[in-house]
């Protein structure tokens, strides 16, 4: 079954938000640990920065598989 870029945009932008939230959590534990410390805003960035390139990331990979997915299809439907 394939899924439109509409739903990859919804799949990754989900994922991406929950990321986001995870990633923002993970660093008020790990940062204090390794004896960084950063305002709650330059953290906030910093998990907005890296959550953008995980939604590129994110939706592009689900794009290529998709096509993928498409040209093995091709190829057994042309059998």
């Amino acid at each position: 079954m394939s899924q439109s870029r509409a739903m990859s945009l919804v799949e990754a932008t989900t994922n991406v938000v929950v990321g986001y939230g995870l990633a923002v959590l993970t660093q008020f534990a790990v940062f204090p640990a390794v004896g960084i410390t950063l305002p709650l805003q330059e953290q906030l960035r910093i998990g907005l920065a890296f959550s953008g390139v995980s939604f590129l990331r994110s939706y592009l990979l689900r794009r290529v598989f998709e096509a993928i997915g498409g040209i093995a299809a091709s190829r057994e439907r042309a059998r």
